[in-house]
C-alpha cells in the first residue's frame, strides 16, 4: 500500500507527465502555478516579464488557498485582474511543507477540472 507521499508523488508525475504531452516541455512548479494563474485570469499571455509571472503565481497560489478558506476574492479590477484577501493564517511550518501542501492543491485543482 502506497503512503500519502507516494501518492502525492505518483499523482504530481501523472499530471506533469500530462502537461508536458500538452505543451511539449515537462514544467516546474511555478511553471504550473502560472498555467493556473492564466486560468483563473481568463488569458493566456506570452513573453511574460518577471512581474507577470510573479502575479500570476500569486493568483494561483491564493485560488488554491481559497479552497482550504485562507483566502477570499475581493473582486476584479479594472483590467479583470483578481484580488484576494488574507483571511486566516497559513499553515505552513518551512519551504518543504509549503511546496507539498501547493502540489496538493495542484493536482486537485487538474483533477476538478
Amino acid at each position: 500500500m502506497k503512503t500519502a507521499m507516494e501518492e502525492l508523488d505518483a499523482r504530481w508525475k501523472d499530471l506533469l507527465n500530462s502537461l508536458e504531452s500538452r505543451f511539449g516541455k515537462q514544467p516546474d512548479l511555478n511553471m504550473v502555478l502560472i498555467l493556473i494563474g492564466m486560468r483563473e485570469l481568463g488569458q493566456v499571455l506570452t513573453k511574460l516579464k518577471k512581474e507577470e509571472k510573479v502575479n500570476l503565481m500569486h493568483i494561483a497560489v491564493c485560488r488554491l488557498l481559497s479552497e482550504e478558506g485562507y483566502y477570499e476574492l475581493e473582486g476584479l479590477d479594472a483590467d479583470g485582474w483578481p484580488h484576494w484577501k488574507a483571511v486566516k493564517k497559513l499553515p505552513f511550518i518551512n519551504v518543504v511543507e509549503q511546496e507539498i501542501y501547493l502540489k496538493e492543491r495542484v493536482v486537485d485543482y487538474f483533477d476538478a477540472l
